[in-house]
């Protein structure tokens, strides 16, 4: 099982898109206050439909408390479109965490700077500033289920 952590979420549609990704996998969703919304909002819960209570989510007030609770042995990959090192270059395994930023803004620069051989991106033509929230999450989240289906055979 992954673990998809989204850092002050501000869409609730892609929040609950996320949400039906991580149910479609088995995916633990980690989200990290403060949120840009409500978790009753009604368009979170339209994007992630009747799936919502069904998807295993826990709220953290910070990125280091949720990451204090996570295995030894995971590791944490922060995606960006700040560095050169496409995600499918990584061994993703089961129990990673694959963080995500803020649609408006992305990942803190300095949380950047501290991990900078564990940043991911999702390569696009030059020109493209970035995608949407819930396709990069999507993307990348299944390119960890591919790469487990390939080692269990």
């Amino acid at each position: 099982m992954f673990h998809i952590v989204l850092v002050e979420p501000e869409i609730p549609a892609n929040t609950g898109n996320i949400a039906r990704s991580c149910l479609a996998t088995g995916a633990h969703l980690h989200l990290i206050q403060p949120l840009g919304f409500s978790l009753e909002d009604r368009y979170l819960k339209r994007a992630g439909m009747d799936y919502w209570k069904q998807v295993k989510v826990s709220l953290w007030n910070s990125l280091a408390e949720c990451l204090a609770h996570k295995d030894q042995a995971a590791t944490v990959y922060y995606l960006t479109t700040k560095t050169q090192r496409p995600y499918y270059s990584a061994n993703l395994q089961a129990g990673d965490y694959l963080v995500f930023g803020r649609e408006t803004k992305g990942l803190p620069e300095t949380l950047l700077h501290e991990n900078e051989e564990r940043l991911l991106t999702i390569p696009m033509v030059a020109g493209t500033r970035s995608l949407n929230l819930a396709t990069s999450a999507g993307i990348v989240l299944f390119e960890g289920m591919r790469q487990l289906a390939i080692r269990q055979g």
